[in-house]
């Protein structure tokens, strides 16, 4: 995985697209910005990903933005890890053995 993409937590519900762009545009050049909605109701999970555009301005967002206040929380910034595979994680919904 790339050192340029950020995963940004303790995102305000209203906080959008743009405002994280604009935000993170302080620190370099971004060249994604998304917010994780439910599926369900469209509403923000309070979490999104920024990607930058090199491994630099991606360490200069951290530096500068972690723990600065947006939409009057303060929001977690650091490198995204890899998406967990999901067929590795244990089922419990399989069938009963008594």
């Amino acid at each position: 995985m790339a050192a340029n993409k950020l995963f940004i937590g303790s995102l305000g519900f209203n906080v959008t697209e743009d405002q994280l762009r604009e935000l993170f545009e302080t620190a370099g050049t971004v060249t994604s910005a998304s917010i994780i909605k439910d599926r369900d109701t469209d509403r923000s999970k309070g979490f999104g990903f920024v990607e930058m555009g090199s491994d630099d301005e991606a360490q200069a967002a951290i530096s500068s933005l972690n723990g600065k206040e947006l939409e009057g929380r303060a929001i977690i910034v650091n490198i995204a890890k890899p998406k967990e595979d999901r067929s590795s994680r244990p089922s419990f919904g399989g069938p009963r053995r008594y």
